[in-house]
């Protein structure tokens, strides 16, 4: 079953190609995705840190970092073979490892 092409799907489209044809130049891919990895490293030590303040919602929060985590490889491991989206592929990744390294840090300083 083809989806409707929408106008939301052309602009997201859009966006990646322009940011693949921005990122060609190797010290702006590399310096995109560590902006990329401490953006989500900063999120990912602020979720640990406001669940583990407030402890009233702490499997719910689990719960959603969880989805995320397993969302995001799922989508890697899906549409692994396109390689017309290999810069959103490379996003994914350093968002996913600076997450997951985030909530990793917070709880290294619990113990």
């Amino acid at each position: 079953m083809k989806y409707q092409t929408t106008s939301l799907d052309k602009n997201i489209v859009n966006f990646i190609q322009r940011i693949e044809v921005w990122t060609k130049n190797p010290w702006r891919r590399y310096s995109f995705l560590i902006i990329i990895f401490l953006a989500a490293f900063f999120i990912g030590g602020s979720i640990g840190m406001i669940n583990g303040v407030l402890a009233l919602m702490d499997p719910i929060g689990a719960f959603f970092t969880v989805l995320l985590i397993e969302v995001l490889v799922r989508i890697r491991r899906f549409d692994d073979k396109n390689q017309k989206t290999y810069i959103a592929y490379k996003i994914m990744d350093s968002f996913r490892m600076g997450f997951v390294y985030g909530l990793l840090m917070e709880g290294f300083k619990l113990i």
